[in-house]
């Protein structure tokens, strides 16, 4: 796999991504909800046109220069998942965004933000394609407005001439143990219920009740057979590729991780390798509750106990699994972010492979078409 590259890269096995988009896909369809995956995860027109042909009805982005960025490669049904605040140059480039796509969508949050929106917008050419989406604080308590003054916002983007589709919101405290992921889809479902509500009483349209992390996606499950479904769109992003996090708190298993950072064991003392890859391609991110800097896929229990800029200090005792032979200098190591997004973010391409029996020699070279889109 790729044994001509030099360490480290990104390794994508394309058979496991495949049947991650596949299974998420299958899981909102047999509820009856769309799913619109956040591509900030991936940033790859590839890998979004998988999605969309696997039935995503559009993709969530984080950035004006992300949405710039899938508006490039042909994706015309598009949701800035972010409050925006705009001026007169942010406003000139949605404005060609507009051009280019047949629908796109705008997170507000605020009365202010809202009016100012529509100062800039509610006129502008193909304003009939901008629709906002309310953000709601579903307790992250990051952006977001309360569930009970959702309406209030909605009615404030109405008045200044927009377009109000429905809500959405982002259930961030859903990336802890079991316990936070149930609590967190839960706040979730009540959260959506009492602002869509608002909406309603408001005298507003609530046409989308967005949500949907990849750690809570699954456990809002049982609303969806009550009477009152609440949900009905899912925006997941990591899912498609899963990280040490989402191995950590239980939303997937060590073969459902479809990317890992290649690296090269460089030096070895006692039960410690050092590889060749740190902070610079793994991302600097670890939670509270995290029991390392990420893992490796061929040795659950082994632990990146350390990192610096091109450095991981793994802490491992034993060997591969089925395999009887220890590590030596020059072996390569296949290890798995803490948080997936980060490690994209700081890369130019992946190298993409798959595990399939009928694919085994897939070699190819993916670009990250969205990298530093962060504006």
């Amino acid at each position: 796999m790729f044994h001509d590259q030099p360490t480290p890269f990104l390794s994508v096995d394309k058979a496991v991504m495949t049947a991650n988009i596949a299974r998420m896909a299958k899981f909102a369809a047999a509820r009856g909800v769309s799913l619109r995956p956040h591509a900030k995860t991936h940033k790859s027109w590839d890998i979004a046109r998988l999605q969309v042909q696997h039935g995503a009805v559009g993709l969530t982005v984080a950035t004006v220069s992300e949405a710039e960025a899938f508006a490039r490669g042909g994706f015309s049904d598009l949701l800035i998942a972010y409050p925006l605040w705009i001026d007169e140059a942010k406003a000139a480039r949605i404005v060609a965004l507009l051009s280019t796509t047949t629908k796109l969508a705008i997170g507000v949050d605020s009365t202010v933000s809202a009016t100012r929106l529509g100062e800039y917008l509610s006129t502008a050419e193909h304003a009939d394609r901008l629709r906002v989406l309310v953000e709601v604080d579903s307790g992250h308590h990051r952006s977001g407005v309360t569930p009970e003054r959702a309406g209030d916002v909605a009615l404030a983007a109405q008045r200044a001439g927009l377009v109000v589709d429905g809500i959405f919101t982002f259930p961030g405290h859903g990336y802890g143990l079991s316990e936070s992921r149930e609590r967190a889809a839960q706040d979730e479902v009540r959260a959506l219920a009492i602002a869509r509500d608002s909406l309603l009483t408001s005298g507003v349209n609530c046409r989308v009740v967005s949500g949907g992390s990849t750690p809570t996606a699954a456990l809002v499950n049982p609303q969806f057979s009550g009477a009152d479904p609440v949900i009905n769109e899912l925006r997941p992003g990591v899912y498609v590729f899963n990280d040490a996090q989402q191995w950590e708190i239980g939303s997937c298993q060590p073969a459902e991780i479809a990317l890992s950072v290649v690296a090269t064991v460089v030096s070895m003392r006692d039960n410690r390798v050092v590889v060749d890859a740190g902070s610079k391609v793994l991302g600097a991110d670890r939670a509270a509750w995290s029991t390392g800097h990420g893992r490796l896929l061929d040795y659950p229990e082994a632990r990146i106990v350390a990192l610096s800029e091109h450095h991981a200090t793994i802490e491992f005792g034993g060997v591969p699994a089925g395999s009887e032979q220890p590590l030596e200098y020059g072996d390569r190591l296949r290890l798995v972010p803490n948080h997936v997004c980060n490690a994209v973010n700081l890369v130019d391409h992946y190298f993409v492979s798959s595990s399939a029996p009928d694919a085994p020699h897939l070699e190819e070279q993916w670009q990250v078409h969205a990298r530093g889109a962060n504006t």
